[in-house]
């Protein structure tokens, strides 16, 4: 037996080892656990760095600790919120809230996640719209501006950006930005000396240890939120760079849907800002202030619910969200997801209503800007289609929305799509919400965006080539870790 035998020996044996002890003896379920393990025989040693990358689980971590909670009283509300709806002695405001009553108890239960019900709501489907708007609300800013995006590029919109941010800091204005390294990993960290020096605070969401290699791709915080002085609350799928304002040749328009909150609402996106900064913060913690949650008093009706997810969660809790409203559909379930990866419980649900006759319709880009996630979504869309669902491709763009709207009467906006990595493995933050007037709005943009589209039959899916029937398979085996 010669030596580069007993090499290539040595590596199987400790690939297998490795793979045993590592996955096999982790909780994740099982079709992970295969596309792991397929990773890691067919790649031997590089599959087991990859999974060191990509397939550490923190679900065993807490992450986010602040107990200033209990001095605002957030908890009490949630307590005696939960107690009353639990008794069904609870006044809502909206019969669509008090037909999603369960769901609304689920994530009270499960999230934490209090409902306010005197919210006013702006929808944005433009990148030019949406900053135009949030410029015009930081200039107004007399207090504090807290921004927190998964893509932060130091381009024309992200420069603009920052020197606006620092004009407001010398102004005396609190200004913070958290940022996700992964996702923000083009920026150059002197962009924001300006700001720093003018009294703002800069933070990156789990940074690299060694230089140009960071170990946790996976779990990252894929969250956008701003919040403005406490009484406005920005939250959705716009990240900050050049090509959200259609400016990148390749996706052109970019279709996104981003909403500006005003009421109670904003206290909860206020809550999640300050627990992400915490943690990411080793020395500038955010605690209690009055001024981060000062008394609203608008004259909205829209209830919101501000639920978030994470892999250190011990439930999918965005996730079981679009579950039930799915399951609680009668007439029409219209969803915008650029990234369609959905878990046998997603899939199999969305199946049953399209088959008992609800109306069932998904729209998703026409363009790639992540290949293996591509071509998975085309082989799940395959099977909704045989089941009677309408499947609808953009074609003005970009669509990048993360958006749900039931029956009309109920809708999901933010940052979590619909697959593994924003259910399981990134840090996401929606807005649900309960009123017919806004669910309506959504669909109706829905609809304007089907003029935009072209529509996939089932017997146009059946005549794609054999090529792609082979890229499809490869990337749905692949997907539990894509």
């Amino acid at each position: 037996m010669n030596i580069l035998t007993i090499i290539i020996s040595i590596i199987f044996f400790l690939n297998f080892i490795l793979a045993s002890v590592v996955v096999l003896l982790e909780r994740r379920d099982p079709s992970s656990t295969w596309a792991w393990l397929l990773v890691l025989y067919f790649i031997p040693l590089l599959g087991f760095i990859l999974y060191l990358m990509l397939g550490q689980n923190l679900t065993r971590k807490r992450l986010f600790v602040w107990d200033d909670l209990k001095k605002i009283g957030f908890k009490d509300l949630i307590k005696e919120q939960t107690n009353l709806i639990k008794a069904k002695k609870y006044p809502f405001k909206t019969d669509e809230a008090i037909i999603h009553r369960d769901l609304i108890y689920l994530f009270l239960v499960n999230n934490n996640a209090y409902l306010s019900q005197d919210n006013e709501v702006d929808i944005f489907i433009d990148g030019n719209e949406k900053f135009t708007a949030l410029f015009k609300d930081i200039e107004n800013a007399k207090d504090h501006i807290h921004l927190q995006y998964y893509i932060f590029h130091d381009d024309q919109l992200g420069l603009k950006l920052i020197d606006l941010l620092t004009r407001k800091a010398k102004e005396g204005v609190k200004v913070r930005i958290l940022y996700d390294e992964m996702g923000s990993r083009r920026i150059k960290k002197r962009s924001f000396n300006k700001l720093i020096k003018a009294g703002g605070e800069v933070e990156v969401f789990f940074p690299s240890k060694i230089p140009f290699v960071n170990l946790r791709m996976n779990y990252r915080n894929h969250r956008k939120l701003v919040i403005i002085d406490g009484n406005i609350g920005y939250v959705g799928g716009f990240n900050v760079g050049d090509e959200y304002l259609g400016l990148n040749k390749k996706f052109g328009f970019w279709r996104d849907t981003h909403l500006r909150i005003r009421g109670n609402a904003v206290h909860a996106t206020q809550i999640r800002f300050i627990l992400d900064w915490n943690q990411a913060s080793n020395r500038n913690d955010i605690y209690y202030a009055k001024n981060y949650f000062p008394e609203i008093k608008h004259t909205g009706n829209v209830p919101i619910q501000i639920v978030t997810s994470g892999p250190d969660s011990e439930w999918e809790q965005i996730k079981h969200g679009y579950i039930k409203m799915i399951a609680t559909a009668k007439k029409s379930i219209y969803i915008q997801t650029p990234y369609f990866i959905p878990d046998a419980t997603i899939l199999d649900i969305l199946r049953i209503a399209a088959l008992s006759g609800v109306d069932v319709k998904i729209m998703i880009p026409n363009k790639p800007d992540h290949m293996f996630v591509y071509w998975a979504t085309y082989s799940y869309i395959g099977e909704l289609l045989k089941a009677g669902a309408r499947i609808y491709i953009y074609e003005n763009g970009f669509v990048h929305a993360k958006m749900i709207v039931v029956d009309e009467d109920a809708a999901s906006v933010g940052t979590a799509n619909i697959d593994v990595r924003s259910f399981k493995l990134n840090f996401e933050v929606n807005a649900f919400m309960y009123d017919g007037k806004t669910a309506k709005r959504l669909a109706d943009i829905y609809k304007q965006d089907i003029e935009k589209s072209r529509e996939l039959t089932y017997q146009e899916y059946l005549k794609r080539p054999l090529i792609i029937r082979f890229k499809e398979q490869i990337s749905r085996l692949l997907s539990p870790i894509l």
